[in-house]
């Protein structure tokens, strides 16, 4: 068996930085406790408290999905830009960190680190 296989297919960590959400030049979320999720085969993506998140600015949209190793998920989207948030309302029992917590699609904004 291979270490990449004998691993945990997703881990959760706090993030010991700041991390804040751009669009643009808006801020959408600012936080610095957010959950670092780290999954085989994906980028690492950060879960941000929802009291952390301008949740003002952003509406559901019509999209859901399911995970299996997560748990079924709601999307977010800006005025502007569809699914660009996502939210596990009842994560799965290895996932119950994250619930209350949204990610961003780093495709569609700009994370910044600290």
């Amino acid at each position: 068996m291979s270490a990449a296989s004998a691993s945990p297919r997703i881990t959760l960590h706090p993030h010991s930085g700041r991390v804040r959400i751009y669009s643009g030049n808006t801020l959408i979320a600012d936080t610095e406790n957010a959950i670092e999720l780290c999954e085989r085969g994906y980028p690492d993506r950060y879960y941000i408290p929802k009291e952390d998140v301008a949740m003002s600015m952003l509406s559901m949209s019509s999209t859901v999905t399911h995970c299996p190793f997560k748990g079924d998920t709601v999307y977010y989207s800006l005025d502007t830009i569809a699914d660009v948030a996502w939210s596990y309302g009842q994560p799965n029992e290895e996932m119950k960190a994250i619930a209350g917590h949204l990610a961003f699609d780093g495709k569609k904004v700009t994370e910044q680190l600290g």
